[in-house]
């Protein structure tokens, strides 16, 4: 994690750099899966922010009565327009998290 506390994983890798599909079953959801478990389970007041349906069927993995999530459609120019515009996530975050007493996140 970095200094403000913010971890950034991606929850697939492409298969190639000219490549828009990403390689399913090749151990990379296996590790993620994980970080996430790992990160519900021991940690409290987390933010998790799940852009694009395949990020948002991790939640499955998260404490909900834990951490705060916030879903939205992935930020890429096919669909950013669709809901990732405007969604506010950023400040939602920092709310939540001055509302736990902690340190919002410099953006």
């Amino acid at each position: 994690m970095g200094s403000t506390g913010c971890f950034i994983i991606e929850c697939y890798i492409n298969c190639s750099c000219t490549s828009g599909r990403f390689a399913p079953k090749k151990g990379w959801e296996q590790f993620t899966d994980a970080v996430i478990k790992k990160i519900s389970e021991e940690k409290e007041n987390v933010v998790f922010l799940l852009w694009g349906n395949y990020a948002i069927s991790k939640s499955k993995f998260i404490d909900q009565d834990k951490h705060f999530v916030l879903t939205s459609v992935h930020p890429s120019p096919l669909s950013a327009s669709r809901g990732f515009f405007g969604n506010k996530h950023f400040s939602r975050t920092n709310e939540f998290l001055v509302s736990k007493g902690l340190e919002p996140i410099n953006w």
